[in-house]
């Protein structure tokens, strides 16, 4: 064989070794992209998968805070509604407030502020609902005005500890958007609850306080239901990223709020390593103070003119029944004097639900802005009652329309107050704290306004007799 003959196949071998090995390197890039885009079709349906687990947590989530809102306050509701039923008509109907706040103003102040040690949410539900079920059964069951108001007593002590258990809770729920649904979600649940609660009891009270209070008395299971069963448990939401303030907040030696976790099935915060000790009276006076400008003073004032108004005020401001052919939408709407009460509920549920419907909260600066509206509809529905000057073709709609307004600023107070606190930065084990602090100022707003209701019903309706309006003392 020539020298040429073998430079050329040598030529040959080469070209085919550097086709062959082209060839190979194609097909691995081929195999590696294949890999590559199957590896990314698992990831993206994974992604998806995990996006439709967490869609389906945040709404057990939210159903979830909105029925312990709905079932924790819709027995102070109906007892509210059911004022004019359980007590004889001399007596003044902010007596039922008074033991209607005052057992959940001792929960309120008792729970957060000398309370130690770990939060047992499991137990604290079970204990409100043995409460509420046999407050509302010794309502149902009792003939005398004492028996009748120790039930409210229970029923009312049930109603204040579940509240500040479940702001608490929420705190357990982070990123702070995941708090602040829950927030929202338990406002528009209480909302609802004076909705729901009022018409319940004006569609069973023709079956007698016995009867009607007894059917109610089974609400209260729907708690530890959904609590157990409903309920995600907070480590759902981990994978969730957390808020940079959070995440800073995260390296603090603190621990979160301690919870329980002898039940198996109660939902529990993350898991902290290190534990904290307990926040002490100091600590506790620290936390409170610069909520009392801020939160707490204005969120008493709302509640202070606005249960003046609903428990003092509107059972005096009665109107005879709308006629159609004067008032064509009332007419529809009001079928007896008892009717108007309950027509501010509506309004209430509203403006509770804003977070839920997406709307954002008031800011800190403008949540004054409530109790001062408050204030003038007190005095503009007070001098209305005591003197008549509305004209009485427009009185009812006037009315309506004022203790509409009245019900959205309650509400938006509530919403505005509670989230904007969750919000701050803190630790959790202050956070919790902080959330169950400010309902003493409800409270006590509520129960100052019970006392005063009382002798302005009297005085407000001895006007109205004074000057030819009896409607009041047919109530």
């Amino acid at each position: 064989m020539h020298g040429s003959d073998r430079v050329e196949l040598s030529t040959f071998s080469l070209h085919d070794r550097m086709d062959h090995t082209a060839l190979h390197d194609e097909r691995r890039d081929l195999v590696e992209q294949e890999e590559a885009e199957r590896l990314l079709g698992e990831s993206e349906e994974l992604k998806g998968v995990e996006a439709k687990l967490r869609r389906r947590s945040i709404l057990k989530l939210s159903l979830s805070f909105f029925l312990f809102g709905l079932i924790n306050n819709v027995l102070y509701v109906i007892i509210l509604s059911a004022a004019l039923d359980l007590v004889p008509p001399s007596t003044p109907k902010g007596i039922i407030a008074f033991w209607n706040i005052t057992p959940s103003l001792i929960a309120k102040f008792s729970w957060p502020y000398i309370l130690k040690g770990r939060i047992r949410y499991a137990r604290r539900l079970i204990g409100c609902c043995f409460l509420g079920v046999s407050g509302m059964i010794v309502v149902a069951t009792s003939q005398g005005l004492h028996a009748r108001l120790f039930g409210i007593g229970c029923a009312s002590l049930a109603s204040g500890l579940g509240e500040l258990t479940f702001l608490q809770l929420s705190t357990t729920f982070h990123p702070s958007s995941i708090a602040g649904r829950s927030v929202g979600y338990f406002a528009s649940g209480t909302g609802a609850a004076g909705l729901i609660g009022s018409f319940l009891w004006w569609e069973v009270r023709g079956l007698g306080v016995r009867t009607g209070v007894g059917i109610s008395a089974v609400l209260p299971f729907v708690i530890p239901v959904t609590y157990f069963l409903l309920l995600p448990r907070p480590d759902t939401f981990a994978s969730v990223l957390p808020d940079p303030e959070e995440a800073s907040l995260s390296t603090l030696e603190y621990t979160q709020l301690p919870v329980s976790e002898e039940d198996a099935g109660e939902a529990v915060a993350e898991t902290a390593p290190l534990k904290a000790p307990a926040l002490t009276m100091a600590d506790k006076w620290r936390l409170l103070k610069p909520m009392l400008p801020r939160f707490m003073i204005p969120l008493l004032c709302v509640y202070l003119f606005e249960y003046i108004i609903n428990q003092g005020v509107a059972p005096t401001l009665i109107y005879p029944v709308p006629e159609p052919g004067t008032s064509p939408i009332f007419s529809h709407i009001i079928h007896s004097i008892r009717d108007y009460y309950p027509l501010w509920q509506s309004t209430v549920f509203l403006s509770r639900s804003s977070l839920s419907l997406g709307l954002p909260a008031l800011p800190i600066r403008a949540i004054p802005l409530p109790s001062v509206m408050q204030g003038l509809l007190l005095v503009i529905l007070s001098s209305e009652s005591a003197l008549g000057y509305f004209p009485e073709s427009l009185a009812t709609g006037l009315v309506f329309l004022l203790i509409s307004i009245e019900g959205v600023c309650g509400g938006l107070a509530y919403v505005a107050v509670y989230f904007r606190a969750g919000q701050e930065p803190a630790e959790p084990q202050e956070r919790a704290f902080k959330m169950g602090a400010i309902g003493l100022s409800d409270g006590l707003g509520i129960l100052a306004a019970s006392l005063v209701a009382m002798p302005t019903e009297i005085a407000l309706c001895r006007a109205q007799v004074g000057r030819g309006k009896g409607l009041c003392q047919d109530l």
